[in-house]
């Protein structure tokens, strides 16, 4: 039997604001303590309806979920976030190895 797809069942919310953060972490590249973890010291800032993240560009409208208490709670709940006593957050191994399956969808890049 193939793996399931989400098998955390996260919301779309949950799965953008999961991609977002798993991209900011590689673009970090700050490891964790943890083996496989990376640290989230900064969140992007949008200017107008986007942000940029390296050579990305974000709609808005697809991160609303990294300014959204119950997102980040869910998050942690179900093991892919906590907080990073220095500040800002660690996404743990599991969350960076999820497949959220959004990245090409929220990801805009330049066909240039």
């Amino acid at each position: 039997m193939a793996p399931k797809k989400n098998p955390l069942n996260l919301n779309p919310l949950q799965l953008k604001t999961l991609t977002l953060l798993q991209e900011i972490a590689r673009l970090e590249n700050a490891p964790a303590e943890e083996p496989g973890g990376f640290k989230v010291t900064q969140l992007p800032h949008a200017h107008g309806n986007h942000f940029h993240l390296g050579d990305a560009v974000v709609s808005g409208r697809d991160a609303t979920g990294l300014n959204n208490p119950a997102v980040w709670v869910a998050l942690e709940r179900k093991g892919l976030v906590r907080s990073n006593e220095g500040g800002g957050v660690v996404l743990t191994a599991d969350a960076m190895a999820y497949d959220t399956g959004m990245r090409d969808d929220i990801l805009h890049r330049s066909d240039h």
